[in-house]
């Protein structure tokens, strides 16, 4: 056991709730490791689920648990450890029958085909032929239907699977995972698309389900669901197991503590603030709504301050910041920056405005990859390269050379392919961008995802060095790390901000806020 876990054991259910503690578990996971190249994923994890319970599994970002799911519905192979099924051992990777008799995954996104039917879904490749050798459509809706009234799915077979709601699309996914025979479920982040209704009638169905002798594992960053529907929970962090505890016995202050480390908790931020109390606020969000992502969002940002936006998976924090970049349009609400109003949806609009912008997914949205190191960071700003259309290849390369020592990118020369540099130097090319035009704002998105430590450490003081000079920053994350320099944190949950929490925080206290969870309940 390493430093920090804390080993449990499960307290012995009540004998007619109608859960087995004896005899071995549903699933159970024990010693696994698995590495991707010099990364680990998972070191010694284990996890054991018994029948009939609903267990779930927690941790941030990175803690591994996307692995272990991965190895627990047989898509790899651990590279050491064992899983096995009510005591057997898993089947042969290339055996899926044998695994969809034994695990299924609802994940967060569909794997519905929107273009067939309910019927047509539920029997994708399971089809019922008639005598002639063709498939007998009429008696795949006729199982379609004894299927979705076994289990208590209001859904018409008929139906183009496109039309229904994510909430009816789970129970159609459930529904089809029983039918192979599979008795353990696993639901990836199942509430990130419901509102609280949706929410209620899916946790009273997974309630009628373990009734009926299904098993589930229960995967959210929502920590107060987890207390409301769930009978056991496992912590991961860091690719390790840390505790396991029935959800009765565990207080939220240690769940929370066991996700993010005691060492972590204890530390505190020491920035000084740069704010400009005096000069123009460099944003200004009114009253922001979308169409059901987020809703009556409003902040500010000051000239000189830094600003986070946290939140977990679904929170909005990421809609809300592409948003005030123009990625997105506001149904509701206005947007200012440094005074001007930005035609909504509009990036150029927003970056005439005065916003720089680092997005979420550098290979994506930050760069051209066979373009330039020079090109990549003057996209933004050709009126700085000539006039009349026509640019000069020598202020090009200046601007480029400028950028290029003032983030320490390391190449050979302005002329390299982006794609030819490291992660870390190719979020400096984004960076250097999102800085070339001197903005007022400037917007960042998970900023240091996939880059190494120096590479962090640099990109975060070029940040401060950023907001010294006057400019506002906006920072939208989840990792705590890049939240640590701002002088207030903003936490969004279910599409709203839900609190504010200045500068000296603890670890436990976000996260606790970003979940959801009240540690004085």
């Amino acid at each position: 056991m390493s430093d920090g876990e804390r080993a449990v054991t499960p307290a012995p259910a009540p004998a007619d709730d109608g859960r087995s503690k004896v005899g071995p578990p549903v699933v159970e996971a024990t010693g696994i490791v698995k590495r991707f190249g010099p990364t680990v994923a998972l070191n010694g994890a284990r996890i054991a689920i018994r029948a009939g319970e609903t267990h779930a599994l927690v941790g941030r970002n990175g803690a591994g648990k996307s692995t272990l799911v991965s190895v627990l519905t047989g898509l790899q192979a651990p590279d050491e450890g064992t899983v096995t099924f009510g005591g057997s051992p898993a089947p042969r990777l290339a055996d899926r029958d044998a695994w969809r008799e034994r695990v299924a995954c609802v994940y967060q996104k569909s794997t519905i085909i929107p273009t067939l039917t309910v019927a047509e879904n539920l029997f994708l490749n399971r089809h019922d032929h008639g005598r002639n050798g063709l498939i007998s459509w009429q008696g795949v809706r006729r199982r379609a239907r004894e299927l979705l009234s076994t289990w208590s799915v209001d859904v018409d077979p008929q139906t183009p699977a496109g039309d229904l709601s994510v909430e009816q699309r789970q129970f159609v996914e459930i529904a089809r995972a029983l039918s192979f025979g599979a008795r353990f479920i696993i639901l990836d982040e199942p509430t990130a698309q419901l509102d609280g209704a949706a929410i209620n009638r899916l946790f009273d169905r997974i309630r009628d389900l373990q009734r009926q002798g299904v098993t589930f594992l229960f995967i959210s960053h929502h920590l107060q669901e987890v207390y409301e529907i769930c009978d056991m929970v496992t912590v991961f962090r860091d690719a390790r197991h840390i505790v396991t505890a029935p959800v009765a016995e565990l207080p939220r202050t240690e769940l929370v503590a066991a996700m993010t480390g005691e060492a972590a908790a204890d530390r505190l931020q020491v920035r000084s603030s740069t704010l400009d109390h005096i000069a123009t606020p460099a944003l200004s969000v009114q009253a922001l709504g979308s169409d059901g992502t987020y809703g009556d969002v409003t902040f500010q940002v000051g000239a000189g301050e830094i600003v986070g936006l946290a939140g977990a998976a679904g929170s909005g924090r990421t809609e809300v910041a592409e948003t005030v970049v123009g990625l997105r349009a506001a149904v509701a609400g206005e947007v200012e920056i440094a005074g001007r109003r930005p035609r909504p949806g509009s990036v150029p609009a927003a970056l005439a405005a005065g916003a720089g912008f680092v997005p979420q997914d550098r290979h994506h949205q930050g760069f051209v990859p066979d373009m330039s190191i020079a090109d990549n960071t003057t996209l933004s700003v050709p009126r700085r390269l000539g006039k009349n259309g026509f640019l000069s290849r020598g202020r090009r390369d200046r601007l480029a050379d400028n950028m290029i020592e003032k983030l320490a990118i390391k190449t050979p020369g302005p002329d390299l392919p982006v794609s030819a540099l490291s992660g870390g130097n190719q979020q400096k090319v984004v960076m250097a961008r999102a800085l070339a035009d001197d903005p007022k704002l400037l917007v960042l998105i998970n900023p240091t995802a996939g880059v190494d430590v120096r590479s962090k450490e640099f990109l975060l003081g070029k940040v401060e060095e950023t907001a010294r000079t006057g400019t506002g920053v906006l920072i939208a994350s989840d990792e705590l790390d890049d939240l640590r320099m701002c002088d207030r944190v903003l936490v969004m949950f279910q599409g709203r901000v839900t609190s504010e929490i200045a500068r000296g925080w603890h670890d436990h206290d976000l996260v606790a806020a970003m979940e959801g969870v009240d540690l004085n309940a």
